[in-house]
């Protein structure tokens, strides 16, 4: 009785849907009963020792269980010479087209020739200013890439030459090896997996079918883009090999930093130092926004250094949609250093008037200095 005429998992005495330890189990309990060390000169305890082996051999191998499961015996029979005594034949056939339908192009490419590969995707880092990413700008860059060779119209071949199929692969583009049960296929490394030989490369191009050619290309930077942001060219980037599809060209935008403003999203942060005694009787002061305007603050009074004042909608645009985001201004006190002698004298008048109370955090911290003293003291 050959293995061909016994399902393989009636030989192992499992069902079809058993687990991969159930069928490691049924096949060891079965081969010490059949071992031909244990059945000397019995001849059918050989050769059932042989189907056991063959039927183990295939199901504990998820991919060939698949094929198994699917075509039955004649997964290996196709072109492969039989299958007896777990061996497989040296042709390989039709197995290669059951692999791929069961599992994909991986396992076979039923003939087809390679797809042609797309052209690399290009990157260019362009800097900008945040004057630039508030109101947007259109600008143009030069760069150098491969474009498609208008001599041969991307074919690679001299103009009125042609080209014949590959004698390697027969025109499929890939070539196949057998490695014990598998077909392991590959790139044609004679036509590179094109199918196809070009009898006379061109001139221009080199058999290429592409050149490298300086490039103009306008790019359109929308309001409110921040350091990061990505803006890409459809079909700008290298030139696909023997006319095959371009890639991408990506813009990553890097913005520099401002003498004023620095930014948080769509938020812009600026500091803006005050006198003294616009600190102490409030007042109203002006500053430029990005978009020209002036903007108008009311200070109150007794601010102090550090406190964030916050105008809304007058900050960076939002990128895409609607609106501005917010423009957040740090006072800063400042203290003068240049003083007239009548200013000096006023200062010492309001100084000789002062009970302590005008600021409360300096009385505040000097009474906590004084009880601190105090129980160090008792």
């Amino acid at each position: 009785m050959s293995a061909t005429e016994i399902d393989y998992y009636e030989l192992l005495e499992v069902s079809r849907d058993a687990d991969d330890k159930t069928i490691k189990s049924a096949y060891r309990k079965l081969a010490m009963r059949y071992h031909p060390d244990k059945n000397p000169g019995c001849a059918d305890s050989e050769a059932r020792f042989k189907q056991i082996s063959e039927a183990y051999d295939c199901l504990k191998d998820p991919q060939k269980r698949a094929a198994y499961d699917r075509y039955g015996h004649a997964a290996f029979q196709q072109g492969m010479g039989g299958a007896g005594g777990g061996g497989m034949g040296a042709e390989f056939g039709d197995i290669g087209d059951i692999f791929e339908s069961i599992f994909g192009s991986a396992f076979g490419a039923g003939g087809a020739r390679q797809q042609a590969r797309r052209g690399a995707d290009l990157r260019y880092d362009m800097e900008i200013s945040l004057d630039d990413a508030f109101h947007g700008k259109q600008t143009e860059i030069t760069i150098e890439v491969s474009q498609t060779c208008d001599t041969c119209e991307g074919t690679g071949a001299e103009p009125g030459t042609g080209k014949h199929m590959c004698a390697m692969c027969s025109g499929h583009g890939k070539v196949r090896a057998q490695q014990g049960f598998f077909v392991v296929e590959r790139t044609c490394p004679t036509c590179h997996g094109r199918g196809e030989v070009i009898e006379k490369h061109c001139r221009a191009c080199g058999g290429e079918g592409r050149v490298d050619t300086p490039q103009d290309l306008q790019v359109d930077i929308p309001p409110g883009v921040d350091s990061g942001t990505r803006i890409r060219l459809s079909g700008k980037g290298e030139a696909g090999p023997f006319g095959s599809p371009p890639g991408d060209l990506y813009i990553f935008l890097h913005v520099k930093r401002h003498k004023v403003f620095e930014r948080e999203g769509t938020t812009l942060l600026t500091r803006v130092p005050i006198t003294f005694t616009t600190a102490a009787l409030g007042g109203a002061i002006e500053i430029p926004g990005m978009d020209g305007e002036m903007i108008s603050l009311d200070i109150p009074a007794g601010i102090q250094s550090g406190k964030q004042l916050r105008k809304r909608g007058a900050g960076m645009p939002v990128l895409q949609g609607r609106g501005r985001g917010d423009l957040v201004i740090e006072i800063t006190v400042e203290t003068p250093t240049k003083l007239s002698a009548r200013q000096k004298e006023l200062l010492r008048e309001l100084q000789e008037t002062e009970t302590g109370e005008e600021c409360p955090q300096s009385k505040g911290f000097f009474d906590r200095i004084k009880d601190a003293w105090s129980d160090l003291t008792e």
